[in-house]
């Protein structure tokens, strides 16, 4: 793949990002920060200046479509976009329109797009309880510190082998299950959340859903993982140089701020939460290269059958 493809694919997914105009400045911020990291890549696209334009409409759908001869690569940007516009759980009718759009410039086979459609919203709908927040117990029950943390170490796991997944709704099952990880920490402390809540949760303590997706992509796409791997069965896991696993930190760090934000009565301000989380990503970034060769090992295992067991497990 060309960097001007690789371009043309970041773009669409840049694209795909701002669909529904309502982005809070948060994600935004977050996304212009992915977009600045990736550039300093070895043999990168320039994606500050690519964000840049996107945001201030320079660059439109039909010249970056236009870059993308390959049919492979064609599927590739409408899976992306897809997941983009799936990853906070929902599509607005803005993304709606977005991806009738793209699937239209694209030329995609509508019986493929629709298998795909079907399968990325199944990653997106988790089963968990649509119940409001109770008012605490008196007692909440006490929760074993050894078992969270048990926990937590697998759903980091999981994730990180997920990141190193060639396919690229792979990456999409990382955010259900981190909302399924908080959703179990906080009834273990006696909280019961819908995902609403929870997804509120991950967004205030700084982990972006939209732009945390788009960050997966932009690594696996520039470390060559996707792109002639597109479509193919699972068994290809990337290499510890182009993806270091980043969901695993991620992960870890999130669930261990969810373990102290329920243990303490949920009186974290949203400022001390991304504090919090921050000061705990540092070291979850060193235990993921301890832990790499068990992410990959798991990698090696994984099939779509245990991701979608995963995510729609009760």
């Amino acid at each position: 793949m060309t960097p001007e493809q690789q371009e043309a694919l970041l773009c669409i997914a840049l694209l795909a990002a701002f669909a529904d105009g309502s982005k809070a400045d948060a994600e935004r911020e977050e996304i212009r920060r992915i977009a600045e990291s990736l550039s300093n890549e070895s043999g990168a696209p320039n994606l500050s200046r690519l964000y840049q334009d996107v945001l201030l409409k320079r660059v439109g759908l039909e010249a970056a479509v236009h870059k993308l001869a390959d049919p492979s690569h064609r599927q590739l940007a409408y899976e992306m976009a897809v997941c983009v516009c799936d990853a906070d759980g929902q599509q607005t009718d803005a993304e709606r329109r977005f991806l009738t759009d793209l699937r239209r410039q694209l030329a995609i086979d509508p019986a493929q797009a629709q298998t795909f459609d079907a399968q990325a919203q199944a990653l997106a709908v988790i089963n968990l309880p649509d119940v409001a927040l109770p008012t605490p117990a008196a007692t909440p029950p006490a929760a074993n510190d050894a078992e969270l943390d048990r926990s937590i170490l697998n759903h980091a796991l999981v994730n990180g082998a997920l990141e190193l997944l060639p396919q690229s709704w792979a990456s999409m099952a990382i955010i259900p299950l981190q909302v399924k990880m908080v959703y179990s920490i906080g009834k273990a402390h006696g909280v019961t959340l819908d995902q609403g809540h929870v997804r509120e949760f991950i967004a205030a303590a700084g982990v972006g859903l939209t732009s945390q997706y788009l960050e997966q992509f932009g690594r696996k796409l520039l470390g060559g993982l996707l792109g002639k791997l597109a479509g193919k069965t699972i068994g290809h896991v990337g290499s510890a140089g182009t993806g270091m696993a980043f969901s695993f930190a991620t992960t870890y760090a999130l669930g261990q701020v969810a373990k102290r934000y329920y243990a303490g009565d949920r009186v974290m301000s949203t400022a001390l939460l991304r504090e919090t989380f921050q000061s705990l990503l540092a070291p979850a970034k060193q235990l993921q290269t301890q832990y790499l060769p068990q992410i990959q090992q798991k990698a090696s295992t994984l099939d779509a059958a245990q991701v979608m067991a995963l995510v729609r497990g009760g």
